[in-house]
């Protein structure tokens, strides 16, 4: 049993190509530090992955990583989970794959509930393909695709995650580590689906929502006085809360809730994942004589 993990278990040699100053940066450390800071050997945790800069994230940690295609990693962390329900499974991807190309895999793993944890990396724009604006751009981004400036509402993905039944919903910002760290290290621990979007600066293609921008903006829901994250309705309230303040901490969490695989008949008997690998210790006629019991 893993009783202390060093941060440093999961570091690699890759050669990280993100741009110098990238909230990624910070959001690769409070991964790590979250990890460490709950005993979670890098063998217990699967980090799933999508199409962007961010979604290399898997390349520099040393765990379990999978990339998937542009907007499926939700699909493919709770088809995971379902197969070995005793990884601790992540999924991080950006808002452009999480919210647009994947927004219909979002809608339905929040009211689904699996016990996966999603860390989006929320820059408001398309970074890898050089500048586009995103789902969560704001009216009047202008960018070399949008000289005339976005004419589309921005998504909003904490009322979304609302709506559509999520149990966790928490908002972070890259330029503080710790306590994006602290609130991944909740996400993870809570018993459910818990989103975490990461309010993450593009210095390259985002000149507009930099660092300064949000430092003027951001306010910590756990220093607000009375503030109930397990009042719905209060948490709806600030989801709503854009431009002027912007919420930051455990907007929403709901305990008790079941989980997907709770309700999943098949997993009754266990972990699929280990009932396979007891299955292979067996003599070949002893596992033939074991399938035909189960799926005859």
């Amino acid at each position: 049993m893993v009783t202390e993990v060093d941060p440093r278990i999961y570091d690699t040699t890759a050669e990280i190509t993100w741009c110098a100053g990238c909230g990624d940066f910070a959001i690769l450390k409070a991964v790590k530090l979250a990890l460490a800071d709950l005993d979670i050997a890098p063998h217990e945790v699967l980090i799933v992955s999508g199409i962007g800069c961010g979604s290399k994230l898997p390349d520099y940690i040393n765990a379990n990583g999978y990339m998937t295609i542009h907007g499926r990693p939700l699909a493919v962390a709770t088809g995971a989970k379902l197969a070995n329900p005793d990884l601790h499974v992540l999924v991080v991807d950006g808002d452009g794959d999480g919210y647009g190309i994947g927004g219909n895999h979002f809608i339905h793993t929040c009211r689904r509930n699996p016990n996966i944890t999603q860390i989006v990396e929320n820059n408001q724009i398309y970074g890898l393909t050089k500048g586009q604006y995103s789902p969560t751009s704001d009216v009047g981004f202008i960018t070399t695709t949008s000289p005339d400036g976005a004419i589309e509402a921005a998504f909003n993905p904490m009322a979304i995650a609302l709506a559509a039944g999520a149990t966790f919903v928490g908002r972070s910002f890259s330029g503080e580590p710790k306590h994006m760290a602290e609130l991944i290290a909740r996400g993870i621990t809570h018993r459910g689906y818990a989103l975490i979007d990461v309010l993450q600066p593009c210095v390259t293609f985002n000149r507009v929502n930099t660092y300064a921008w949000y430092r003027e903006r951001i306010y910590h829901l756990e220093e607000e006085q009375g503030y109930d994250s397990s009042d719905r309705m209060a948490a709806w309230a600030r989801a709503q809360e854009w431009g002027e303040r912007i919420p930051v901490g455990v907007i929403y969490q709901a305990e008790g809730a079941p989980t997907y695989e709770d309700q999943v008949r098949a997993l009754e008997g266990g972990s699929p994942a280990g009932r396979l690998l007891e299955l292979a210790k067996m003599p070949a006629t002893e596992q033939y004589e074991t399938l035909k019991e189960r799926f005859i």
